[in-house]
């Protein structure tokens, strides 16, 4: 199978190391994400792996260049954002893609099974699978409803509201690949509700298993993201229990 990481930002929220890294190459306890990220995709069996490049990626190619730093049976090719494409034009730059194909920004830690997700992707025949995760909000005061004439008619004290987001991973079909134009900015919201506004068959993925995840691009996000790695290692890199 076949998967798309997309490590092109600049990650300027995550200045000074992004100064020198890119976003992608911050270690996560002893590991760059994007290494993290590329050992879970071996496991679930993507094995085809392509990096779209933009900002410092030639840092990225070096580390990968040491065959130590790949796992066994993958095999990573390049692409090189020449300006910023966004969260989906990066994929216009890639030949021979597969009928089906996984999409990932290279900043996310996450536990999410990448396999179930393929499988529900084609039993529910869609054409773009966009993985969801619950966001719960409680507001800090009570929120008011009314009528058009501003009559009251409920008043519910500090509310919590539940969310699903987008959590920056997807699964397409290649015929998606008809509605990107080539080496042009795209990003996946403007991407779906076109396909929506095309009758396309857009579905969201959540997970019946409980799964962690998290993306880098804030300091305390990037600090919370280290704790739990080295807390819950073996949930994340179950590839290395499977070796040992």
């Amino acid at each position: 199978m076949q998967a798309v990481i997309l490590a092109g930002g600049k990650g300027t929220r995550l200045a000074p190391y992004t100064t020198v890294f890119p976003k992608p190459m911050l270690p996560v306890g002893d590991k760059p994400i994007i290494e993290i990220i590329i050992q879970q995709l071996s496991y679930y069996g993507f094995t085809d792996i392509v990096i779209s490049l933009g900002y410092l990626g030639q840092f990225i190619e070096i580390y990968f260049s040491d065959d130590h730093n790949v796992p066994e049976g993958v095999n990573i090719s390049y692409v090189r954002e020449t300006k910023p494409l966004g969260t989906s034009g990066p994929v216009s730059l890639i030949n021979n893609l597969e009928e089906r194909f996984l999409v990932i920004n290279g900043d996310i830690l996450t536990t999410i099974n990448y396999s179930d997700m393929y499988k529900y992707h084609i039993e529910k025949d869609a054409d773009l699978t966009i993985a969801m995760a619950v966001k719960k909000v409680k507001m800090d005061l009570g929120i008011l409803e009314f009528d058009k004439n501003k009559k009251i008619t409920n008043f519910d004290e500090k509310p919590v509201y539940n969310f699903h987001d987008n959590i920056g991973i997807y699964i397409y079909n290649r015929s998606i690949l008809k509605y990107i134009e080539k080496n042009k900015r795209l990003d996946m919201n403007d991407l779906v509700m076109h396909l929506i506004g095309m009758e396309k068959n857009i579905y969201g993925y959540l997970s019946e298993e409980a799964y962690y995840w998290i993306d880098i691009g804030k300091h305390g996000d990037y600090d919370l993201a280290n704790q739990e790695f080295e807390k819950h290692r073996k949930e994340f890199l179950k590839a290395e229990i499977k070796n040992t």
